[in-house]
């Protein structure tokens, strides 16, 4: 396992929607290699995680968009759910929080559906991606190509990490870490 120590990752999240098993996955594999994962969303106070359609934990913002850096920060984590991303392409403050990884060069990891945030900030167009199999058309309209594999990792400007669901986690987590040890 690398050792991310000093490293620190932004975790961008909506107020709802959050895919529990792909916010805490990498989160805990971040922290289990010595980095430190932050929670970054729209508003401060608490989220509400899912599993699936099935309400489940809470979990406390570190930092909200608006006030957040990504200067601060060595990486972005997407995690999926459908309502936490849709909700995020929606709030331009999220997306152009988003768009500066890109454009700082930075390592930016997106599970399931989170891509569809990608696709609002612009910054996918080139390049070789997978997700969630429904997003496949949206992917390919904003320029990207798309591909049905458990880990896509694409070395463009920045590192582009993409998986499409929850079973593909530790290969999700496994390519995170790469790009962090970097």
């Amino acid at each position: 396992m690398p050792d991310l120590t000093g490293k620190t990752v932004a975790f961008l999240v909506a107020t709802e929607g959050i895919e529990q098993a792909e916010l805490t996955s990498p989160w805990h594999a971040v922290q289990d290699a010595g980095g430190t994962p932050r929670l970054v969303s729209t508003e401060p106070g608490k989220v509400q995680a899912f599993e699936h359609l099935d309400i489940a934990d809470t979990f406390e913002v570190d930092d909200t968009v608006a006030s957040a850096d990504a200067a601060d920060y060595d990486a972005l984590v997407l995690p999926g759910g459908v309502a936490n991303p849709d909700a995020l392409r929606t709030d331009a403050g999220a997306v152009a929080f988003a768009k500066a990884f890109f454009d700082g060069g930075k390592p930016v990891a997106a599970i399931c559906h989170a891509p569809w945030t990608l696709v609002e900030a612009d910054v996918v167009r080139g390049r070789r991606m997978t997700s969630w199999p429904s997003l496949q058309t949206d992917l390919r309209n904003a320029g990207a190509e798309w591909v049905d594999e458990p880990v896509v990792v694409d070395e463009g400007a920045n590192t582009l990490i993409t998986s499409r669901k929850p079973d593909d986690l530790d290969a999700f987590n496994e390519a995170l870490l790469a790009a962090l040890a970097q």
